[in-house]
C-alpha cells in the first residue's frame, strides 16, 4: 500500500506546540536582533533607521504566507513534483549566471531580483534538493543500500548544481547541498564502506578547491591565526571575537553594542550571532544554541514518527530538513565563534534576507505538513497503537 492510500480522507492541520514555540522564538529573537544591528545602517543607506526592520518584517510576512501555501500541498504531490523542482532549481542556477539577470553583491552573483526582492537562488535549490533526494531514496532505497551506482546516480545532478554554485561563487551552499544529499543517503541505509569512500572523495575535492583558490586559502589561513593580520584578512573574525568578549555573561544590553557600528561586517546577516553574543552575552548565545538544538531534535522525532507510520518519503523529508537546519546553523555559529573558516551562510530563521527567510519559512511549513499527516494517520488508529506519542 502506498503512502497516499494510507492517508485518511478528512483531517486537519496539527501544530506541535513545542516545535511551533521553538520556531516562533527563533523568529522573534532574530527580528529583534536584526532591528538592533541595522538601525544605524538604515540611516546610512536610506536615511531611515527602520529601513531594514520593516523589510525584514515584510520578509517574515511573505514567508508565512508562502508557508501556508506549502502546507496546503499533500506530501504525495511534493514527491511527484520532486524531480521537476530540482530541474527548475538547476535552471535558476543557470539564470543567475546570465549577465543582466543575476545581481552582483560583494563580488558574487548569487541573487535574482523578483518584484523588488533579492532571492538567493542557492536557498531555493537547498529546499528543492531535500524534496528531490527524499523522493529518490524512497523510490530507489534498495539500490542505495546495495549498489554504488544507486549512490552515485543522484550525485551527478548534485555535482552539476555544485559546479554552478561554485561559478557564482558560493562554496558554502555547495557544501550544504552535498551534506543534505549524503546525509539522507546515509539514513536511507547506504553501505558504510561506500559512504566513507564517497565522503573521502568529497573531502579531497573540497581541499583542492580551497588550495587552488587564493581567496579561499586566505580565509582558511586567516581563520587559523586572525590576529596575524587583524586589519585585513583577519578583520571579520577579530571583530566577531571582540563581540563575544565584550558580551561576557549577560551582555552589554540590547541595543548597546558597539561592534555592529561599522566594525563588524554584515552584522545583520552573516554575523548576527556575534551581535547576540555582545548584547545578550553568554545567556543569549546559550539560548539560541538551545533553540536550534531543540528544533533539530524535534525535527528528527517527526522523521522517526513518519517512518514508523509507513510514510517513508515524509520521513526522509524531515530527516533532510533536520540535517539542513542543524548543519547550516552550526556552520554560521562556528564561523562567528572562530571555530570554522569564514563562509557566507545565514543563520536560519534569524538573519536578515528575503530569500533566506521565505525559504526557511517554507521549509518549516513542509515539516508541519509532515507532522500533520503523521498525526492524522495515528489519530485514526485504534487507541494504544499510535506511534506519535513516542515523538
Amino acid at each position: 500500500m502506498n503512502d497516499r492510500a494510507k492517508m485518511p480522507r478528512a483531517w486537519r492541520f496539527h501544530f506541535d506546540p513545542l516545535l511551533l514555540a521553538t520556531c516562533m522564538g527563533l523568529l522573534l529573537i532574530g527580528f529583534v536582533m536584526v532591528t538592533s544591528s541595522s538601525l544605524h545602517l538604515g540611516v546610512k543607506m536610506a536615511d531611515d533607521s527602520l529601513y531594514y526592520p520593516i523589510r525584514q518584517l515584510i520578509h517574515i510576512g511573505l514567508g508565512l504566507f508562502l508557508g501556508v501555501c506549502v502546507m496546503a500541498v499533500p506530501m504525495h504531490v511534493w514527491e511527484k513534483w520532486g524531480p521537476g523542482l530540482f530541474m527548475a532549481g538547476l535552471l535558476l542556477l543557470v539564470m543567475v549566471l546570465v549577465p543582466g539577470l543575476g545581481v552582483k553583491v560583494n563580488g558574487s552573483v548569487r541573487w535574482l531580483s523578483v518584484g523588488g526582492l533579492r532571492i538567493q537562488v542557492s536557498e531555493v535549490v537547498k529546499f528543492f534538493a531535500v524534496i528531490y533526494m527524499a523522493g529518490y531514496v524512497t523510490r530507489h532505497q534498495q539500490a542505495v543500500r546495495e549498489s554504488a551506482y544507486g549512490i552515485v546516480k543522484p550525485l551527478a545532478l548534485f555535482s552539476l548544481a555544485c559546479i554552478l554554485l561554485l561559478l557564482e561563487p558560493d562554496f558554502g551552499s555547495a557544501v550544504v547541498i552535498l551534506c543534505i544529499a549524503m546525509g539522507i543517503m546515509f539514513l536511507a541505509g547506504a553501505r558504510l564502506s561506500q559512504f566513507f569512500v564517497l565522503l573521502a572523495v568529497v573531502a579531497v575535492l573540497a581541499m583542492l578547491l580551497v588550495y587552488f583558490s587564493p581567496y579561499r586559502l586566505v580565509r582558511v589561513t586567516s581563520f587559523m591565526n586572525p590576529w596575524a593580520d587583524p586589519l585585513n584578512t583577519g578583520f571579520q573574525l577579530v571583530q566577531a571575537l571582540i563581540s563575544f568578549g565584550r558580551g561576557e555573561w549577560l551582555g552589554v544590553g540590547l541595543g548597546s553594542g558597539i561592534q555592529k557600528l561599522f566594525y563588524l561586517p554584515e552584522a545583520h546577516t552573516d554575523f548576527l550571532f556575534s551581535v547576540i553574543g555582545e548584547e545578550l552575552g553568554l545567556l543569549g548565545v546559550v539560548t539560541v544554541i538551545g533553540l536550534f538544538s531543540l528544533l533539530v531534535w524535534r525535527t528528527f522525532q517527526v522523521a522517526v514518527a513518519a517512518e514508523r507510520a509507513g510514510q517513508r518519503f515524509s520521513a526522509f523529508i524531515a530527516y533532510g530538513l533536520g540535517i539542513w537546519f542543524g548543519f547550516q546553523a552550526f556552520v554560521n555559529m562556528g564561523v562567528n565563534m572562530g571555530i570554522l573558516p569564514t563562509k557566507g551562510l545565514t543563520l536560519p530563521l534569524m538573519s536578515y534576507g528575503g530569500g533566506s527567510m521565505m525559504i526557511m519559512c517554507c521549509a518549516m511549513a513542509l515539516l508541519f505538513r509532515v507532522q500533520s499527516e503523521v498525526y492524522a494517520i495515528n489519530a485514526n488508529r485504534p487507541k494504544g497503537n499510535s506511534e506519535w506519542a513516542s515523538a
